[in-house]
Formats: C-alpha cells, sequence, structure tokens
C-alpha cells in the first residue's frame, strides 16, 4: 500500500511538473514579442502595377508615335494630305489652342451628358427586362433592332425632327450607347450566384430586401462592365451627332477643316477625341474602384 500511494505521488509530482513546465513554457511564448511578418510578394506586385500602369501606356504611346513619324517623315510611304507627320498636327494644335480646347469642351459635355442619360435609361430598362419575362420577351426584338440600324443614317432625320444644336446630338449618343447598359443589366441581375440567392430565401428576405442586400450588389460589376463599353460608344456617337447637326465641337471642328483640306488640324481634333475618351474611360474605372471595393479583393487576375 505505501509502495503503491508513493507511485501514485511520484506520478503526480511528475505530471505536475511537466504542467508546470508546460505553462512556463507557453507564458515565455506569449511574453516574447512577436516576430514582424515578412513582407510578402503583394506589396511589391502592387508597387509594379502602380508603376506599369504609367510606364508601359507611356511606352505604347511613345511607339505609336514612332511609327507614324517613321511612316510619314521617313520613309514616306503615307501622303500628308492622308496623314500629316506628327511635328505639322502639333504644330496646328499651338497655332490656336483656345479653339481646340474650347470645341473639345463642348465635345467633353456632350459626351457625358449623353452618358448619363442613357445610363439612367438603360439601367431602368434593364431592370425591367431582369424583372418580368413578359416584358423579356415583349421588348428585347425591339430593343435589337433599334441598335442594328445604322445610326449615321439617323443623321438627317434627327436634324429634321429636332433642329441644330445639342439636342440631336445629344440622342446620337444615346441611340449608339445604351444598348450595352440594358444588356449588362439585365444579365447582370438575372445571373445571380445560386448560393447567395439560396441565402436570401433561406433567412426569409422579401423580394426588395433580397433585390437590394444580393441581386444588385451580385450585378454591379456586371453593370459597369456594359458602362465601360458605352462610354467610348458615346464619345463616337457624340462626334457623329457634331458631323451631322453640330454648330460646335471637336466633330464639326473635323468636318471643317477636312473641308478646306486642313488635314494637319483635323487629326489634332482627332487626337482630341481619343484623349478625352482615355480620360473619361478611366475616370469610370475610378469610379468604379470606390463604388465597389470588394471587387478587387474577391478577383484575381493572373
Amino acid at each position: 500500500m505505501c509502495r503503491t500511494d508513493s507511485a501514485l505521488s511520484g506520478r503526480a509530482k511528475g505530471r505536475a511538473g511537466r504542467l508546470e513546465e508546460g505553462g512556463m513554457t507557453e507564458l515565455s511564448q506569449q511574453q516574447a514579442p512577436a516576430a514582424a511578418p515578412a513582407p510578402g510578394p503583394r506589396a511589391g506586385l502592387q508597387r509594379s502595377t502602380g508603376i506599369g500602369a504609367v510606364l508601359l501606356p507611356s511606352a505604347g504611346l511613345l511607339v505609336a508615335l514612332g511609327v507614324w513619324w517613321l511612316l510619314t517623315s521617313v520613309l514616306e510611304v503615307i501622303h500628308p494630305v492622308v496623314l500629316p507627320p506628327p511635328g505639322a498636327v502639333l504644330s496646328a494644335f499651338t497655332a490656336a489652342p483656345a479653339q481646340f480646347l474650347e470645341h473639345t469642351g463642348h465635345t467633353t459635355v456632350e459626351t457625358v451628358v449623353g452618358f448619363v442619360l442613357s445610363s439612367a435609361c438603360g439601367v431602368l430598362i434593364g431592370l425591367s427586362l431582369a424583372g418580368s419575362r413578359v416584358v423579356e420577351r415583349m421588348f428585347t426584338p425591339l430593343l435589337v433592332a433599334v441598335n442594328a440600324v445604322p445610326k449615321i443614317a439617323l443623321g438627317p432625320l434627327l436634324v429634321g425632327a429636332l433642329g441644330w444644336g445639342q439636342k440631336p446630338v445629344l440622342t446620337m449618343v444615346f441611340l449608339l450607347c445604351f444598348f450595352p447598359i440594358v444588356l449588362s443589366t439585365a444579365t447582370g441581375l438575372t445571373s445571380t450566384p445560386a448560393d447567395l440567392a439560396e441565402l436570401a430565401r433561406s433567412l426569409d428576405a422579401s423580394r426588395w430586401q433580397a433585390f437590394r442586400k444580393v441581386r444588385l450588389p451580385a450585378a454591379l460589376p456586371q453593370i459597369f462592365v456594359g458602362l465601360k463599353v458605352a462610354m467610348p460608344l458615346a464619345a463616337i456617337g457624340a462626334v457623329i451627332g457634331e458631323f451631322q447637326a453640330g454648330e460646335t465641337g471637336l466633330g464639326y471642328l473635323i468636318v471643317q477643316a477636312g473641308g478646306v483640306g486642313d488635314t494637319a488640324t483635323a487629326w489634332a481634333a482627332i487626337i482630341l477625341v481619343g484623349l478625352m475618351s482615355i480620360l473619361l474611360y478611366f475616370a469610370l474605372v475610378l469610379i468604379e474602384r470606390f463604388a465597389l471595393p470588394w471587387v478587387r479583393e474577391t478577383t484575381s487576375r493572373s
């Protein structure tokens, strides 16, 4: 009996010692300062991406200018009447920069206003198509037919109906860029992930709650895809409208300069249209990043 008691007491002491050692070890680990996490590859990737976002487009622009200069000034394979050298286009811009900036301002306003109007109407139409199968079957063929009509053929009709000025230009912008917005909105709202829809049903969410909390947030990335497709189309629509009915703007300037053979001025206006489209497109990209911060965190690019 004494031997058994001493064995049990020895085992108890050994267990207590091991527990004490384990506790001291755990305590020392808790008191030890945590090592600073090693910088992962994500920080370096973000820095390289930020640098590339500036350097790569600049390099592409320099390559395009070099090819342009080579074809028009060195090899002379393109006649200056068709495509003037870069120096001639730059001289045309520096000769009257105020005139170019004034026309650029008019075209920018028409592009933005027409884009906003088409975005609002396009999203509403997309909501109607996604909300009712009957509405979708009734009006989808009509929308496709309207989108298939060559918009430049409508220019004289718009001038006859709306007169000269901004009204036919804005109408041209609307007609040219609303269809991608309608299509992307309807597609996004009808392709809600099944697990999210099932979660909303399991929580007994109402139809409005499911739309506001699940369907609309899930559709926003797809809607922004349509908006980004429509933005350059809005600039094209503004220029086409100014060709037909404009009294100001870059499209009007292109027509006037081309009519008198001043191709350098016409090409300067064309380049400004391209630069305006780039700025408006990346402004929309920034709006998307601020409005949808979770998209960059939940998606990856290889």
